[in-house]
């Protein structure tokens, strides 16, 4: 079994702003998979569904990004489940919109959500960051994320969450290249040439794009340990 979590702020007053796209992400996987209805459950709100072989439990906090940490660890404590399981859909001001990188533990980097979850349940855990932007100044940033996405947004995001979508069953498989690819082929299609397509020749094979790697942990002991109590 697999645990899904999207971060965000449980309400209405809440439901369109950069903070909520990780929200957004697990309920575009709950409606496109055929996952079961929402029910309350964990201190937040869960959806149950299957994506390829595994069976997934999708999360959605009810404690506000700072205590979310609290919702997770009911989760995996009542199915008696490690870290190991858990992937965590947040956004990312450190990517530009529409970005997507997985990532396999470290640090949280300032983020509320994340330092919540570190705290209840250490850092050895998945997450797929997503990227809302930096607003310029850090002084702006409480402001930027607890906006709504503008309507010039839309696209993009619609892009994204689809991407997410589409490799959600690569992600529970353990398969983030997989995943990262079915991302790309929304938020960067291939293009063709209308030149090439009228030319008499022989069609060539598109060029191979590179893949976008999974990052992975490179910090030392002495800095996991410091990153672990900021």
């Amino acid at each position: 079994m697999k645990l899904f979590v999207g971060l965000g702020n449980p309400g209405a007053k809440y439901a369109g702003n950069r903070h909520n796209i990780g929200f957004m992400a697990v309920d575009r996987i709950a409606g496109d998979h055929g996952f079961g209805p929402w029910r309350p459950a964990f201190k937040g709100e869960v959806s149950e569904g299957r994506l390829g072989a595994e069976k997934v439990l999708l999360l959605k906090p009810g404690t506000f990004m700072n205590l979310s940490g609290q919702s997770v660890q009911a989760a995996l404590s009542f199915y008696k489940l490690g870290p190991e399981v858990l992937t965590v859909f947040h956004d990312e001001l450190d990517l530009a919109p529409g970005k997507c990188r997985v990532k396999q533990g470290g640090g949280h980097a300032g983020h509320n959500g994340l330092r919540s979850i570190h705290g209840h349940i250490g850092e050895a855990y998945g997450r797929v960051r997503l990227g809302i932007g930096h607003p310029g100044h850090k002084d702006a940033v409480a402001a930027y994320v607890l906006h709504d996405f503008a309507k010039a947004d839309q696209d993009w995001l619609d892009d994204l969450l689809r991407g997410i979508s589409d490799g959600a069953a690569a992600l529970a498989e353990g398969d983030g290249q997989k995943f990262m690819n079915a991302v790309a082929l929304r938020t960067a299609p291939p293009r063709s040439s209308d030149k090439a397509e009228r030319s008499a020749g022989p069609a060539k094979a598109p060029a191979r794009e590179e893949p976008i790697p999974v990052e992975q942990d490179t910090r030392s002991a002495m800095q996991k340990l410091r990153d672990r109590f900021k």
